[in-house]
């Protein structure tokens, strides 16, 4: 089943405990952010204490719920454009809102998750596969139907082997 519009929304409504997304390419083509991404390259940038948007009011209010939504992106240096942009965009004001986002750098090891794709999954139950063509073009995005316990261990695997994502910019120009 093919996931778009109110019914790909509904689901972060509705998880009860935690929502959590693998993201494994170095960029995203999102048409949305094309104005955005386009200021950021040419100099632009916000304090991301000060944004406030449906997103990070939802992270919040997840929060005081007791329910957490997280991710874990893997990367590799030096650091794509489009990587350096939802840094600086979305990843510094969501984690500040709430969100739990680390990274994995395999620029000098082994990807332990080399191959797996791009998948949000809900309270453990549903895997959300997250097509996109090598560019980084959202294809669509597929409900799971086979057996979620491996996309379980990739995440357990990915939470393992990454850090925190204020851990990681540390020292970097982001």
């Amino acid at each position: 089943m093919l996931l778009a519009g109110d019914a790909w929304s509904a689901r972060f409504e509705t998880f009860r405990q935690e929502a959590w997304r693998l993201e494994t390419l170095p960029q995203y083509l999102m048409p949305q952010e094309a104005e955005d991404f386009a200021a950021f390259s040419d100099g632009t940038r916000i304090d991301p204490r000060t944004v406030s948007n449906e997103y990070t009011e939802r992270l919040r209010r997840q929060v005081t719920e007791g329910r957490s939504q997280g991710r874990v992106h893997i990367v590799t240096r030096p650091l794509s454009e489009y990587l350096r942009f939802e840094f600086s965009q979305y990843y510094h004001p969501h984690s500040i809102a709430g969100e739990e986002i680390r990274i994995l750098d395999v620029t000098d090891r082994h990807n332990p998750l080399e191959g797996v794709p791009d998948f949000w999954i809900f309270d453990n139950s549903e895997v959300v596969l997250m097509n996109y063509h090598p560019d980084g073009r959202q294809i669509n995005r597929e409900v799971h139907e086979g057996d979620i316990a491996p996309f379980i261990q990739y995440r357990q695997t990915a939470i393992a082997e990454s850090v925190p994502f204020a851990e990681y910019v540390k020292g970097l120009d982001a």
